[in-house]
């Protein structure tokens, strides 16, 4: 039963920090300092992606209709620029797939440590700030999804796979790389959602096939934990995706940048206290 309890407190950091800009994964793994599951590492490593699912599907859920080309309140127009949104998705994804599927295991294994994840927290919270600061003098050329180009799109997917290293954050570094080609911070983060589906979808799905590839399965309540997990997490982003999407539209992204470098420095007291 302790673990189901930690599964929920993992759950709701998870939800929370998904898609804000500041590492869900520097944050469970911190947490898995303090509050490290009764499990096997193998289990906790799955467990640690494949919980973002439930956050995924918050988002599912938020954009169904405007993200549905079969809606039948939806014109014919309408149904066609639904259909160009999941393309230049789709073309956004490639970077991750032909860059960063190769080197899955190679990172996985060498960039990891509380180093790497500090640095990464501190650098891209520097970089938020510093990119505030120069947005705030210019005006965005591109504030709707529906006239993104691809090859904006391809950028963008470019700059998700720096995500790749623990501590970036996947949405941070699509939001900072759409912002500095040019997109409003609300156009930024409703397309960095709309890249999570399948890119978080193929994470979660690679690391459970890797899972049982190993020769593992579930044992005791290790499913139970891995669904209260994702649960939490669906409900909890749900919450989250609706503050930053009011959020954006009145501020912007500093203080993100200054809770990353805090974060970035605890990572690193933590990090040479327990490791």
């Amino acid at each position: 039963m302790l673990d189901i309890f930690k599964a929920i407190i993992l759950g709701i950091i998870e939800g929370v920090t998904e898609f804000l800009p500041i590492s869900s994964t520097g944050h469970l793994y911190l947490a898995d300092y303090i509050i490290k599951l009764d499990q096997p590492t193998s289990f906790i490593n799955m467990f640690m992606v494949v919980i973002q699912l439930g956050a995924i599907l918050s988002v599912i859920v938020i954009y169904f209709n405007k993200l549905n080309p079969f809606a039948p309140s939806k014109s014919k127009r309408e149904k066609g620029q639904t259909w160009q949104i999941w393309f230049k998705v789709i073309a956004a994804v490639l970077p991750s797939i032909i860059i960063g599927l190769p080197l899955n295991d190679w990172l996985e294994e060498n960039m990891t440590s509380w180093q790497v994840i500090s640095a990464t927290l501190i650098i891209y919270g520097i970089l938020f700030i510093v990119l505030e600061n120069y947005y705030a003098k210019r005006q965005p050329s591109l504030t709707d999804l529906n006239k993104m180009s691809y090859k904006t799109a391809l950028l963008i997917g470019c700059f998700q796979v720096l995500s790749m290293i623990p501590g970036t954050s996947r949405s941070g570094a699509t939001i900072l790389g759409a912002m500095l080609i040019g997109s409003s911070r609300y156009a930024a983060t409703e397309f960095s959602f709309f890249l999570a589906i399948p890119t978080m979808f193929g994470a979660s799905l690679l690391k459970v096939f890797k899972f049982f590839k190993a020769g593992h399965v579930f044992v005791g309540n290790q499913l139970a934990i891995l669904l209260v997990g994702m649960v939490v997490s669906f409900i909890v982003a749900y919450l989250s995706i609706k503050f930053l999407l009011k959020y954006v539209q009145t501020h912007d992204f500093k203080p993100f940048g200054w809770y990353r470098i805090v974060l970035g420095i605890i990572v690193i007291i933590c990090g040479l206290v327990f490791a």
